[in-house]
């Protein structure tokens, strides 16, 4: 009976409740950063490859004899 008192009184206690709230916060602000990041950087490594094959492939005219 003793150690069923003391289970229950375990299963209430809140003391660190808030260190795994913050540390499972913390996790998902770090995960939404570095989702944000990765999209961002596949995002601008289109752009530039599609900026290079236009200025690639982009011909100039020509002036004339200067």
């Amino acid at each position: 009976m003793h150690a069923i008192l003391k289970l229950r009184k375990f299963g209430a206690d809140q003391s660190g409740a808030v260190t795994v709230d913050f540390v499972v916060l913390t996790a998902a602000i770090c995960t939404l950063g570095a989702t944000i990041a990765i999209t961002v950087i596949a995002g601008t490594r289109h752009v530039g490859d599609t900026t290079s094959e236009s200025l690639s492939s982009a011909e100039l005219p020509l002036i004339g004899p200067m």
